[in-house]
């Protein structure tokens, strides 16, 4: 965790240094929501050539950064890119086959903020990702919110991960509480060995 210490520590930065852990050469990754394809990126540098990274974004200017960022990072053999909500990840991967699953809940960086995840899709596209990690397996959530429907989908995400069977998954939650402005928060769902 030392490198996470040199500036300020970050949900990203927090998220990424749990998923080093868990992910190795390789393996079969996820990225919820390519966005401008940081997640993305950083998998593909994770499970190497011989592992897989499917990204999926709804909105096609993501999905264009998205493979401009892996093509210019020499990762467009691993990581491949689907203008698909994250609700259909199912029909890209089979079920106890994942390592890691990323989301970052919000608008998509430098974009309109409009346009940004729901709680409906979200909530289904966890209960499908739970169903395709593997054991061992993790799924990060980064959850930015304070704009438009930001606050809902946090409450409905949050409500819904306290449900999720603690002898299946462990989840954790934590939370930047001195910061001001609605500090995101990040969670942890690691499906047990």
């Amino acid at each position: 965790m030392g490198e996470m210490m040199e500036k300020s520590l970050g949900a990203v930065k927090i998220s990424h240094e749990v998923i080093k852990r868990f992910v190795k050469e390789g393996d079969i990754c996820i990225d919820a929501t390519a966005g401008r394809g940081n997640d993305t990126a950083f998998l593909c540098s994770l499970v190497k050539e011989t592992g897989k990274v499917l990204a999926f974004d709804i909105q096609k200017e993501a999905v264009k950064s998205t493979k401009e960022r892996l093509e210019n990072e020499g990762y467009s053999q691993i990581g491949e890119v689907f203008c698909e909500s994250h609700e259909n990840m199912d029909k890209y991967a089979g079920e106890n086959t994942v390592s890691c699953i990323t989301f970052n809940l919000g608008w998509l960086p430098g974009g309109d903020h409009s346009i940004c995840t729901r709680a409906e899709s979200t909530i289904s596209a966890i209960e499908k990702g739970l169903k395709l990690l593997k054991s061992g397996g993790i799924i990060s959530i980064c959850i930015y919110y304070g704009k438009d429907n930001g606050f809902s989908e946090k409450d409905a995400v949050i409500g819904y991960l306290k449900t999720i069977d603690f002898r299946q998954y462990s989840v954790f939650l934590g939370d930047f509480i001195n910061r001001p402005n609605n500090p995101p928060i990040v969670a942890f769902v690691v499906k047990n060995m």
